[in-house]
């Protein structure tokens, strides 16, 4: 009688030990972060114009602070009104604004944005909007966390818009939780946040 263990439990194992080195591997390689450098802070008024698209990154490695961003100002900001707030993975709108999933949009292409569907911040263990939720893809593989690349309708307290796209998590300045985005912003109140388009002219 033969005491060979079956086919496929030689399989399965073999595919467990392949499971294992890839994660071994991942763990013990040194990512390569992205070529972002933190934008220095530089607040400054973008008034009743369209503004973008702008990249901005910061630093929000903190467990406890939350990171605020004014549209209005084009920057981080420690005092005066702000749209959005950051913490390590997470994304929140100012009280009274709000965050709408565009889904996966090439950024140029959205040219308007909805004028209902932003959703508020969501409170419980943790402040959440799920407007914007998990924007991100978890590799088993690198253990690092890349952008789903969706595109995000903003809505501010004050009735602005601005539209919204998640680079990156990683930068060479911090390394982890350090988010680099881009926007354009309309400082007018439409929700308008791209170019107009323009017909050709009617031959004569």
């Amino acid at each position: 009688m033969s005491t060979r263990p079956p086919i496929l439990v030689l399989v399965v194992g073999l595919a467990f030990v392949l499971l294992i080195a890839a994660l071994l591997i991942g763990s013990l390689a040194q990512p390569e972060f992205p070529a972002y450098a933190l934008t220095a802070p530089h607040p400054r008024v973008a008034g009743d114009t369209l503004l973008g698209a702008v990249t901005y990154t910061l630093d929000a490695s903190s467990t406890e602070q939350w990171r605020r961003f004014d549209f209005g100002r084009g920057a981080v900001v420690d005092s005066g009104g702000w749209d959005l707030a950051f913490r390590r993975f997470h994304l929140i709108a100012a009280p009274g604004g709000g965050i709408l999933d565009l889904g996966p949009a090439p950024f140029d292409s959205v040219r308007e944005l909805p004028a209902s569907g932003y959703l508020p911040n969501t409170t419980g263990p943790d402040t959440t909007n799920p407007g914007v939720g998990k924007w991100y893809g978890y590799s088993m593989l690198t253990h690092l966390l890349t952008s789903k690349r969706h595109v995000y309708g903003v809505r501010t307290a004050d009735g602005r818009y601005a539209k919204l796209e998640l680079l990156a998590y990683y930068c060479k300045d911090v390394g982890t939780a350090c988010i680099t985005f881009r926007y354009a912003y309309q400082g007018n109140g439409t929700p308008r946040v791209g170019p107009q388009s323009h017909a050709p002219s009617p031959s004569p």
